[in-house]
């Protein structure tokens, strides 16, 4: 197996230290033993690959594929798989990591795994990545399976990725498997309310937690940092809930209107304009789009990228709390900071899970192969994510941890509890 160099991470935290930072002091309040910490802390499998491919030049470039399968006691693999020029077998690494934590939460039967293309999907044809994604698919047959570890999209890959995985898995076993992938276009068993279930599951918790410190969303204000699908779906839904969302942000820049911005207005304009916020004339620019999230309002949701609330402005922050809808926002130095400032912060293991919620209905509906109605999957999916944003408030209490800590040592104890009825004594 060939050893992945990881990309060096510039003027950021390790994802894995950070994972791990939070990991052990959960695994210390919880007292977990020695044998049970280091079936936790180590994947259980790590698969690195190199996929030769035909580009359209006529040239072959071999590409490095990896998938990491963190844990399955609880049951299947299940993560997404991106194509993203600087993935490094860290990074997955403590990507499965996290996705066992988050399946964990929610109490859904999951265990954690990622996967990665190190490749520039910008500047490649349609052609080249559907090469890629049916070399990748095929190089982990073995790997991937309805009852062994289900892919989705991520970073770089969507539904257009899923469905030529899953073809291409239904063809090796000479029938069609659509229980392989999550995340497919709805006429290859994907799920109504999926697109807009990560966003949703912020939502949510959001609401749970302000009603837990007593604020008020029909007086509340709220910055969206990010405003692709996670972050505009979030905006969208805060904002029929009565909060006043005063701030947004893309890769153009960020934009503040201390009336609150049509957020309707806001996806119509992105829309029609490549993708992008730019030039748009609801707000005003600010001059640093970092700005965004030293802004005074009531709610902050990070949905961009990971390590934006670091030590260098952790102290800076207003928010009364934060949402974190992108995957490891806050760095696990900051998070001291942030506790020490009375600012609750809902982890992204329970603030982002509801698109992976969704996904296990996904499953679920193409395992029965039946459909459920957008209702049904919305009803269900605000249930799981109330009931599992309790229980880490329960346990924040219990433990007198922050909410962060709470979720880890809500999906720690149910994985490790699992290991050790299964006979890991």
């Amino acid at each position: 197996m060939a050893y992945i160099e990881p990309a060096p991470i510039k003027d950021k935290e390790n994802p894995l230290e950070s994972m791990m930072e939070r990991f052990n002091l959960a695994a210390q309040k919880l007292g977990l033993s020695e044998e049970v910490y280091n079936v936790l802390k180590n994947p259980a499998k790590q698969v690195i690959v190199s996929l030769p491919i035909t580009m359209d030049n006529g040239k072959i470039k071999v590409f490095e594929g990896i998938r990491v399968i963190h844990s399955n006691i609880l049951g299947p693999a299940k993560g997404g798989i991106r194509f993203a020029p600087d993935v490094h077998l860290d990074e997955v690494r403590a990507l499965a990591a996290w996705m066992t934590w988050k399946c964990a939460v929610v109490d859904i039967p999951y265990g954690g795994g990622k996967g990665g293309v190190r490749c520039n999907p910008r500047e490649m044809s349609a052609g080249e990545i559907e090469r890629l994604v049916r070399a990748y698919t095929l190089a982990m047959i073995d790997v991937f399976g309805p009852d062994k570890d289900i892919p989705a999209p991520d970073m770089g890959t969507g539904p257009r990725e899923m469905a030529w995985l899953m073809d291409e898995y239904s063809k090796a076993h000479g029938m069609t498997v659509n229980a392989v992938v999550t995340g497919k276009p709805l006429v290859l068993g994907g799920s109504l309310g999926r697109t807009e279930a990560t966003g949703r599951g912020v939502m949510v918790t959001a609401l749970a937690a302000m009603q837990k410190l007593k604020i008020n969303p029909f007086q509340a204000t709220c910055a969206v940092q990010g405003f692709g699908n996670v972050g505009s779906w979030a905006a969208q839904l805060l904002e029929e809930r009565g909060l006043k969302v005063v701030s947004i942000s893309d890769i153009s820049g960020a934009y503040y209107n201390s009336n609150g911005i049509n957020i309707q207005e806001a996806i119509a304009y992105r829309d029609g304009n490549k993708g992008t916020l730019e030039g748009y004339q609801g707000a005003e620019k600010l001059s640093n789009p970092m700005e965004l999230l030293e802004l005074e309002v009531d709610v902050l949701v990070p949905a961009a990228v990971e390590d934006v609330i670091t030590i260098g402005n952790a102290d800076k922050i207003k928010a009364k709390l934060i949402v974190e809808g992108a995957n490891g926002p806050t760095s696990a130095k900051a998070d001291a900071i942030l506790n020490e400032k009375g600012i609750m912060a809902v982890p992204d293991i329970l603030a982002n899970a509801g698109g992976v919620t969704v996904s296990y209905f996904e499953w679920v509906q193409n395992r029965l192969g039946y459909k459920w109605t957008a209702e049904r999957v919305n009803r269900r999916s605000d249930r799981i994510m109330k009931d599992a944003f309790d229980h880490v408030y329960q346990a924040a209490v219990k433990y007198d941890v922050p909410m962060r800590i709470a979720a880890y040592i809500v999906a720690i104890d149910k994985v490790a509890k699992t290991y050790t009825f299964r006979g890991g004594f």
